[in-house]
């Protein structure tokens, strides 16, 4: 067994997981209230996998819903060490077209009232954002989805809108004007939390439209499940091979300490509340 224990949060278009070995659904909780389902936790080619279906079994969580707190802080509980992000993305890119894959490198940020930190008064950190996903991890998840015979392209830039609502079409034309390559409503703060986790983050992008700049007009409801269907066996495919691919040690990532040089209240002045809430989150500096 390696020392990896990859979290997949598998979003539109990726509910299951094939080829797990002692597959079984477990519940966690988490101080932070109700995750969006059991996690299915098992062994895929020698590697610890948590999988979350990220809106829940059926799809019935909006992504303005999604209690990311909770989600993030039940991944650390369960043990992982990474976390691989799948999510159903809009093209904003003639060349990144619907069926392609896109590995996300930076991400812009539109939401709004979504809860972004595990850090409230009485416990301050202030985590590092210039660089939100992992290379390691991100360059792997990109070989993996070409193995598994999709089209990739690395480096994107994410733009991260509340939903639930599709842009209009003046959004689309200025979020082109800002750099953004891809657009989805679950990144943020989703990438955010899982820093403050120190947990090293990539994620994958199943491109399933070209939102409404295109002049093929609105997003399609319709358009998008057939896409996101016929992406599915490839997707899994690919977390298969992401999971043969992982090196038989992990090597220790930057991440993996982020804490250390963000954490800013006085230990004096450190809540117990707020401290007994980060268990999971702190666990290493309270050993």
């Amino acid at each position: 067994m390696s020392g990896w224990h990859l979290g997949i949060i598998g979003g539109s278009g990726l509910y299951a997981i094939d080829g797990l070995e002692d597959a079984r659904w477990v519940a966690v909780e988490s101080p932070w209230g109700a995750l969006s389902d059991q996690v299915l936790t098992g062994v895929l080619a020698g590697v610890k996998v948590a999988f979350l279906p990220r809106h829940g079994r059926g799809h019935a969580i909006p992504p303005h819903q999604l209690n990311v707190r909770a989600n993030i802080d039940g991944l650390k509980r369960l043990g992982c060490t990474d976390i691989l992000a799948v999510s159903a993305v809009g093209s904003l890119r003639q060349g990144m077209a619907p069926g392609d894959f896109a590995v996300a490198s930076q991400f812009i940020d539109r939401t709004h009232g979504r809860p972004g930190t595990f850090f409230e008064t009485g416990l301050v950190a202030h985590v590092p954002m210039a660089d939100p996903t992992c290379p390691r991890l991100s360059g792997l998840a990109a070989a993996a989805a070409r193995a598994a015979g999709a089209t990739v392209h690395e480096g994107a830039c994410y733009i991260a809108i509340n939903g639930p609502q599709f842009s209009t079409r003046a959004e689309s034309r200025l979020y082109q004007a800002w750099g953004a390559d891809i657009i989805g409503m679950t990144a943020i703060p989703e990438a955010r939390l899982a820093r403050e986790a120190e947990l090293p983050y990539a994620l994958v992008g199943m491109i399933t439209d070209y939102d409404c700049w295109h002049e093929g007009g609105d997003v399609d409801v319709a358009q998008i499940m057939a896409v996101m269907h016929g992406n599915a066996a490839r997707a899994r495919a690919m977390v298969t091979a992401l999971c043969a691919s992982l090196p038989a040690e992990r090597p220790a990532s930057p991440v993996d300490t982020v804490l250390d040089a963000a954490l800013i209240t006085a230990p004096g002045a450190i809540d117990s509340e707020m401290l007994s809430r980060n268990a999971a989150i702190l666990a290493r500096r309270l050993r």
